[in-house]
Parts: C-alpha cells; structure tokens; sequence
C-alpha cells in the first residue's frame, strides 16, 4: 500500500524523508495496548492513567477544545501549564492515541525537559525528530508530536533555539510543551502556542475518579477515609492516588486516622486540641504541649502550621485578627523553608495567638 502523507489544515509538505527516521531521538512513550508484566506492581498514578480525552476526571471545557481540534486536524502547538497533578500530561497522550491510534508510539517524542533541558537537546534530537516528514497508514496518523514536559525546566538558550525549530517545522509537526510555571517560558514560545490553564482539581472530581480506583481494587475505605484522601490531595490528582495507594499498603482498612498516620500529617483532633492551647493557655503552658505532642507524634510544624492556618480561616472572629494571624503564620512558615529554628518559630506562633488572644479580649469590652 503506497504511504499517504497527512498534513494539518493547509500545510503542504514534499516527501523528503523515509519512514523509518521517525524512529530518531528519546522516544519513551509506550504503547497503551502493551500487556504489562505484573499489574500489581504498577503505580496507580500509571495504572489508572486517562486512555482517552473521555477518561479525564476534569477541566472539561479544555479537553472538548483539544478533542475538537483534533478531529478537525486543526491542532495547533500547545502550552498547558498548572499545578503538578491536574491531568495536563494525561490529556496530551489521551490525545495522541486518539490522533495516531496503535502506531502513536512511532509518531511521538516524549522529552522531560528537566533532564534533558540544553540547547543540544533541541539541535540533536528534538531537530532530528520533527525534520522526518509525517507518513499515515490510511486515514488515522497525521503530523507528528514532540511533548516536551517540564519545559519550564528548560535555559533560555534552549527555549530561543526550540523556537527556530518550531517556525521550520510546524508544517509537518505539532509541539505540546506542559510546564507548572508559565512565567519562566519566554514570550516568544508562549505566542506560538494556544495556551491553556488547568486549575487545581475540585474535590468531587478527585472523589469520583478515587471512587474508581477504589471499586476496581476492592479496597475497604469509608467515607472518612476518602474525605481525608481528598482534602490532603489539594486537588492533586497523583498525590491523590499515591496516598492512598500507600495508605493500603500500610492499613487494611483505610480509615481517615490510617491516611493522616501514612502520611505524616496531624489528625483534625490534634489540631483542634492545639488550636485550644494557643486560644487558651499560657505562653509556657501552650509551648510545652504543643512540644510534647510533636515529639510524641514526630509531626512537624510546618504541617502543624498550615493546618491551624486552615482552622483560622473557619473560626468567627473578626476580620482583621484574623488577617494578622494569617500573615504571621504565613511568615512563619516562610522563614521555616530556610531552616529557621523550629523552637524560635514555634515561639513566635504562639506569641502571634496571645496578640490576637488580646486583641479579641480588647473587641469584647
């Protein structure tokens, strides 16, 4: 059967290559009907991976643009960008096995550009890959695709070049960058790309595709135990299933006191006991306890931190206390990222709590 070269929109390509150069550069996608050798041993994050644009858990509006695109072999390059966790890679390989079906492993290069993040990335393979014209066996391939994550990983001098190979070969390759921090990608790639934002996962998508996982593996967790799966996730959907994946392997049944031990975070409880003792309790007093119960349950205060930061926001008080708190324990935990002495910030939570504790008592009169 002779090869049929495909092109996106009103590209026009001569044939100039043969197929097997496709095979060029770190090709690491594997294919998505290859059996895997022991199941059990898979990751989650990997085992319950989207298979398609139908299969991810949210930013519906995003993926029904990408699907859209691509079946009109309208796709253009691309910019996802977000926080860790919210399917950007999930989304772009659904879309690649849609667009290239069984062969997508040959019509695909996967970089990270976080190893692989110099200019002589860019000259060598990713300009080796995309130089190789697109070849179609029937109706289903079309342009080839470079993805690129982590590519706000990459220097300057690599972004500069990855641009010059993006104007020479867009006519017969597609470039899908993913990246969690849009500001360090330089303007002159971010405007050759249709950029798209995904937002933190919302609780009850994270809970629904968690409910699957669950089901599939026949794992005893009740309610509470996903609640708390779900609030300790951020609306990371990785952190999500490595969670509780780990709290499975630690605990029979996974119970919300199993996934705050697996995981090293203070229980609710302890943060409302804690909570009480700076409302409460002497500077002395509050500091020996709060010191007992972290060496007793090896928590940190960083942890201990964010979480009475999230109990403030729920208290009634008023506005202004409430902001200075926030602000303290957010300087706190600041000063706590460079190693700060954890008994000198810890002196410095409480004395925030008995301010505020003061400042309340002043309100009330």
């Amino acid at each position: 059967m002779t090869d049929v070269v495909m092109v996106m929109d009103i590209d026009d390509d001569e044939n100039q290559n043969h197929l097997s150069k496709l095979n060029k550069g770190k090709n690491v996608v594997v294919e998505a009907s290859a059996p895997s050798p022991d199941t059990r041993a898979t990751p989650w994050v990997e085992k319950y991976r989207p298979q398609s644009l139908a299969d991810v858990a949210a930013h519906r509006d995003i993926v029904d643009t990408i699907d859209r695109l691509t079946s009109e072999k309208r796709l253009p390059h691309l910019l996802l960008y977000g926080p860790p966790g919210t399917g950007k890679t999930s989304t772009i390989l659904a879309m690649a096995r849609k667009l290239y079906g069984a062969q997508f492993h040959n019509m695909i290069l996967e970089l990270n550009a976080s190893d692989d993040r110099g200019i002589d990335v860019v000259r060598q393979q990713i300009q080796d890959f995309a130089s190789t014209q697109s070849f179609s066996f029937g109706a289903k391939l079309s342009v080839k695709l470079v993805l690129l994550d982590e590519a706000d990983a990459m220097t300057k001098d690599a972004q500069f070049a990855l641009r010059r190979v993006i104007e020479k070969y867009t006519k017969n390759t597609r470039f899908a960058l993913i990246c969690n921090h849009v500001n360090k990608i330089i303007p002159a790639l971010q405007s050759r790309c249709t950029r798209f934002r995904f937002a933190p996962l919302d609780p009850i998508h994270v809970a629904d595709r968690l409910k699957h996982v669950i089901e599939s593996e026949g794992l005893d967790v009740p309610a509470s135990g996903l609640a708390a799966v779900v609030r300790l996730s951020n609306g990371d959907m990785r952190k999500a299933l490595n969670i509780l994946q780990s709290t499975h392997m630690a605990s029979q049944q996974i119970t919300e006191e199993a996934v705050y031990l697996c995981t090293g975070n203070p229980l609710p409880i302890d943060i409302e006991q804690i909570s009480y003792w700076l409302l409460n309790e002497p500077f002395a007093e509050s500091f020996k306890r709060i010191s007992e119960m972290r060496t007793k349950k090896g928590l940190a205060l960083v942890d201990i931190i964010r979480e009475v930061t999230m109990f403030v926001f729920k208290i009634k008080i008023p506005s202004n206390v409430r902001v200075q708190l926030i602000n303290d324990m957010a300087d706190i935990e600041y000063r706590l990222s460079f190693s700060c002495n954890d008994k000198l910030q810890l002196g410095s939570l409480i004395s925030s709590f008995t301010q505020a504790r003061s400042a309340l008592v002043a309100a009330a009169k």
